[in-house]
């Protein structure tokens, strides 16, 4: 093939969608420069985001758009690169995004879906840590089956986070007693999590995933205003209450540059285990309308299945305990979506291919 039949073959490929999302491959820049011999074209497709179980699917499509005008092989890899964050800060060593999972009230299934979500993405593919920002609450521990595990230290002045399913994990639980409650002022709170945050040696993490506090006061408006972070996600339920708290965290969010990456909707459906009947306990679409109004992505809807908290509290998520279940798989797809929701937020429309390769065969 010529030079312009190659570009016009790449264009067509260029345009074809990451399965599950609405990014085509030339928005993500996913396809690389191709190396092309006398009878093959090999294409490199970096995607800058965790969706491992999404190959094969776009191995297919691929070869779709590329029909037979060639003999093509692709090579899918994962390549995370650090987003932008609020100006004025700087990324973290260690750390290529923080993307923090917020909710304008308690009880909303904030922490049970951080856990999960960031148990999902490295499921994906990612490197992943989770910080316990809930000072006040910390229930990481409980929900990795890390309870009564500490942090060690090499040299006195960092800690080394703690290891469970393949996440890096750090939380104020591992530095107190579980029953001890934490009877301290927002600015004693604020200096612990930077502490935990900036003390730890995270290691070439793709994502940290940040399990923030409830509520929209002070400490989380100083955590956002301080700490670099790529993106937020909202949990919420989707009875007006909780939307118009969830609201609330949304446009802290906004005020601060934080792109919001999208919402999570928590309790959508109550699933009887008997029968599988569903019932819509707490409404309908709450998530839905609190995404449209936002301009943002409603990134999946999580039932209320008994399964997932049974499952947290005997220290093996959803994710972890079986990643073949509904669960899992909904989980997965909240975190394929919101890392392409992070990629589109920070995408660079300067070029959508490199130059081509051509070997000698």
């Amino acid at each position: 093939m010529d030079t312009d039949a190659i570009e016009a073959l790449l264009q067509r490929c260029g345009e074809v969608l990451l399965p599950g999302t609405e990014q085509t491959l030339a928005d993500l820049r996913a396809l690389k420069a191709p190396v092309v011999t006398d009878d093959s074209i090999h294409v490199p497709v970096s995607l800058p985001l965790a969706c491992q179980s999404l190959w094969p699917l776009l191995t297919a499509a691929l070869d779709e758009a590329a029909g037979e005008a060639a003999t093509i092989s692709w090579q899918l890899s994962t390549d995370i690169p650090a987003f932008g964050v609020q100006r004025n800060l700087k990324p973290l060593p260690g750390i290529n995004n923080l993307v923090t999972v917020a909710s304008g009230k308690g009880g909303v299934g904030k922490s049970t879906t951080a856990v999960n979500l960031a148990l999902a993405l490295h499921a994906e593919g990612a490197a992943v840590g989770l910080l316990d920002a809930d000072i006040y609450g910390p229930s990481i521990p409980r929900m990795l089956g890390l309870i009564g595990q500490s942090p060690t230290s090499e040299d006195g002045k960092t800690m080394q986070p703690l290891s469970a399913f393949g996440l890096q994990v750090m939380s104020i639980g591992f530095l107190v007693d579980e029953t001890a409650p934490m009877v301290w002022r927002g600015p004693m709170v604020t200096q612990a999590l930077n502490q935990l945050l900036r003390q730890t040696q995270w290691q070439d993490l793709d994502y940290l995933v940040i399990d923030m506090p409830p509520g929209t006061g002070d400490i989380q408006l100083t955590l956002a205003q301080t700490v670099p972070v790529a993106g937020a996600l909202i949990v919420t339920t989707p009875q007006d209450v909780a939307l118009a708290d969830a609201r609330k965290g949304l446009e802290m969010f906004k005020k601060v540059s934080v792109p919001v990456l999208g919402v999570i909707e928590n309790m959508s459906l109550y699933v009887c285990p008997e029968c599988g009947h569903e019932a819509s306990l707490f409404g309908q679409g709450g998530g839905d309308k609190l995404a449209d109004a936002a301009g943002v992505r409603l990134l999946g809807e999580l039932p209320l299945v008994a399964d997932i908290a049974t499952a947290t509290d005997n220290g093996e998520p959803s994710v972890a305990k079986d990643q073949d279940s509904d669960i899992a798989r909904r989980y997965r797809q909240i975190a394929i979506s919101a890392g392409a929701a992070l990629a589109e937020s920070r995408r660079d429309y300067s070029a959508a291919f490199t130059n081509i390769v051509v070997e000698e065969s």
